[in-house]
């Protein structure tokens, strides 16, 4: 069980950095507030619950976060747990706090019985929080870490569900942010829970060997201590712990444990640059480096702004030790973040748009994937860019980059600037023409050979780049000329039907009748009417009717029908297609109400036709009899129905938010129904769409509401 903790120590602790009178009283205030609320509540390990938030803090203590976060810390579970709402709370604090309450509070309540996507899921509320707001994850990480040391408590289930999702979610994001104190005692404590029988192996050979471990660390620090006296070098050293994790990483991959390197490890703190490298020198001219064991991150950064010399050497005893030399700032980066407060406030401007750069990672994998429900592609998205191993590049000049590994010289040059990508004609790799498809390695030196006039990217590098960004860049600049050349498709087809009415477009089109047209259609202008012209949104003959207010009449309707089929090769008087016969019932299946764009087979029913469902609906995934195959009607021009459950926060009324996106996408409801249940407060709709594009875009539209936790698509 942990050490108990009060208020005092915490606060003693948040002094020591935050001076400010005012901020100390927001940060006071708040935990008195949250002491009120959790009043009487006791956690599952038997501690009052104030405890939970008292230890977030102290943790956060430790990467020196800002006021703001720490009063949002004490005050993250009052609404799920203190019966409160967050308008009463936008009533004591300000409004930067509630922001971060927020985030926070809409990342904890995920449901957990999503079953097939709720890593998905999971992974992009958080990353949804970390755009928003950076300092959202840092509470999220307290929040787990805490929870991860209290993980006893719970039953044995619930501790390998929490272990693996923050091995495979939260230990990554960690990573990425360069909080390695943290991200390093949540891998070790998932370790504990998933695999206690390797945990306690590793755990064993460390205390076996700790005697002979310790001996050899305090000799290297006395041999390496003189040699800094006598040339008066002001130092510091400190024995470097191995986590437990990546010990039981080698040893997995067949290193054996006398095998690692790094178990020996010492840190060399000095006060300035220079003296690193002096320090450096003078270890080498007495203790041998191991070849090819030198890496000098001070000169070249990892993009996390991580610095520090590192050398292997054969040390005192022939044994291998493993040193790392850095100032004492580099070390508060290396261990806490470049987002601790003392970062922020020292490197202002660079800061900020380090943090931009970093979160552009995450804002372009959101970007990417917020049109599509293919979780496949998200978390292979994922994957890549967050989870594996990236490698780190760099320019001609030095810069360090990177990247996801599997990257290419296109993935780089985007990387560098979307500019440099537009221009590129080809790529030089450590003074070796490559091909566009070439994947980078670790240390290259990479140059993009440019023309002076940007000719765009091509098409077909989508199939060979694998960052988010460049897809984003290259998907973004193709939709622009596409959308350019549909105005103009737009525009001429228009102007054709006019000349046939031998109207002039002046005379047509006055300002009333404009404003008559994207008043109707709720468009924002009359580019967005050409568009929607040049793509078959809408027909021609309807912006016609709404100027000139022609009513058809039903026979001329139905004159214009039959016209317009005698030009067609085929028409169907099913939505559906089967093997192109026309003459047979067709039913769409209520259970998963297929609609355009879904993949679908049919089934044949006894006495009812063809009964069309979703490729993976489970109501037909273990017939194999009576299935055909079939497919959409291409003449389609209707809108079918679709159900969605939208989980949201309890005592939160969300139904105008949520009807007021499907009336902006134009989609009409056909039904809206509350379900109040003790865990969650949800809306079951029914909406009427015309293809799953449209359908997808309201998913990612009634996702970016606030009060919203999760959207999906049923199968009944």
């Amino acid at each position: 069980m942990e050490n108990k903790i009060n208020y005092d120590i915490v606060f003693s602790e948040i002094k020591k950095y935050i001076i400010e009178k005012e901020e100390l009283k927001v940060i006071d205030k708040a935990y008195q507030y949250a002491l009120e609320k959790h009043c009487g509540q006791i956690r599952m390990d038997g501690s009052e619950y104030i405890d939970h938030p008292l230890n977030i803090v102290l943790i956060l203590t430790t990467l020196k976060a800002d006021y703001q976060t720490l009063a949002a810390s004490f005050l993250h579970e009052t609404i799920n747990l203190g019966n409160i709402t967050i308008e009463e709370l936008k009533d004591v604090f300000p409004g930067e706090i509630i922001k971060l309450v927020a985030g926070i509070t809409k990342i904890n309540k995920i449901p957990i019985n999503i079953k097939g996507n709720y890593t998905t899921m999971y992974y992009k509320r958080i990353l949804v929080g970390l755009c928003e707001d950076v300092r959202v994850i840092y509470i999220k990480l307290a929040d787990r870490l805490h929870n991860m040391r209290t993980l006893w408590a719970l039953p044995a289930d619930k501790q390998k569900e929490k272990a693996k999702e923050t091995l495979d979610i939260i230990a990554p994001i960690a990573h990425h942010l360069g909080i390695y104190q943290i991200k390093h005692e949540l891998e070790d404590l998932s370790l504990k829970y998933l695999n206690k029988t390797a945990y306690d192996e590793v755990v064993q050979w460390l205390n076996n060997s700790k005697v002979e471990r310790d001996q050899a660390v305090f000799d290297m620090k006395e041999s390496l201590g003189q040699i800094l006296k006598e040339n008066n070098i002001e130092y510091e050293i400190k024995g470097r712990s191995k986590s437990i994790y990546s010990i039981y990483n080698k040893i997995t991959k067949g290193k054996k444990f006398e095998d690692i390197y790094d178990i020996l490890g010492l840190r060399i703190y000095v006060n300035t640059v220079s003296e690193c490298y002096l320090a450096l020198g003078l270890i080498h001219s007495k203790y041998k480096p191991v070849p090819k064991r030198f890496k000098d991150y001070i000169a070249n950064p990892k993009e996390n702004m991580y610095q520090s010399l590192h050398t292997t050497v054969f040390g005192v005893g022939d044994n291998l030790f493993e040193i790392q030399i850095r100032t004492y700032e580099m070390d508060r980066i290396a261990e806490y973040g470049i987002a601790s407060h003392a970062s922020y406030k020292e490197k202002g401007a660079n800061y900020k748009d380090f943090i931009e750069q970093k979160l552009q990672v995450f804002r372009s994998i959101i970007e990417l994937n917020q049109d599509t429900d293919d979780l496949k592609e998200f978390e292979k998205n994922i994957q890549c860019e967050i989870i594996d191993k990236n490698i780190y590049v760099y320019t001609p000049k030095g810069d360090v980059i990177e990247l996801p590994k599997g990257s290419t010289p296109i993935d780089f040059a985007y990387r560098v600037h979307s500019g440099v990508a537009e221009r590129m004609i080809g790529a030089i790799v450590n003074d070796n023409i490559v091909t566009l498809n070439y994947k980078l390695n670790d240390g290259d030196i990479i140059k993009i050979n440019t023309t002076s006039i940007p000719h765009g990217p091509k098409k077909e590098w989508l199939k060979i780049v694998v960052t988010a960004q460049a897809k984003n860049k290259i998907k973004n600049y193709f939709s622009k000329i596409d959308k350019s050349q549909n105005i103009k498709k737009g525009e001429d087809i228009l102007l054709k039907e006019l000349r046939k009415m031998k109207k002039t477009f002046s005379e047509f089109f006055s300002e009333e009748n404009i404003n008559l047209v994207l008043d109707n259609l709720k468009l924002d202008n009359i580019e967005e009417l050409y568009n929607w012209l040049g793509i078959g949104k809408i027909n021609v003959s309807t912006v016609l009717n709404l100027v000139q207010k022609e009513v058809k009449t039903p026979e001329k309707f139905l004159a214009d029908k039959l016209s317009a089929s005698m030009i067609k090769d085929y028409v169907s008087k099913n939505d559906v297609i089967v093997a192109g016969i026309d003459e047979i019932k067709v039913n769409l299946a209520q259970c998963c109400m297929p609609i355009p764009g879904d993949k679908i087979i049919g089934y044949i029913t006894k006495g009812n036709g063809i009964s069309v469902h979703r490729s993976d609906c489970p109501n037909i995934k273990d017939i194999d009899e009576r299935i055909l195959e079939v497919q959409w009607n291409p003449d389609l021009n209707k809108k079918f129905p679709a159900n969605l459950i939208v989980q949201t926060d309890l005592k939160e009324n969300i139904m105008l938010e949520i009807l007021a996106k499907t009336n902006n996408l134009n989609i009409s409801v056909q039904s809206i129904n509350t379900i109040n249940q003790l865990e969650y407060y949800a809306y079951d709709l029914i909406v009427l769409v015309e293809n799953k594009e449209k359908l997808n875009k309201l998913i990612s539209g009634l996702n970016q509401l606030d009060k919203v936790n999760s959207v999906e698509r049923v199968i009944k």
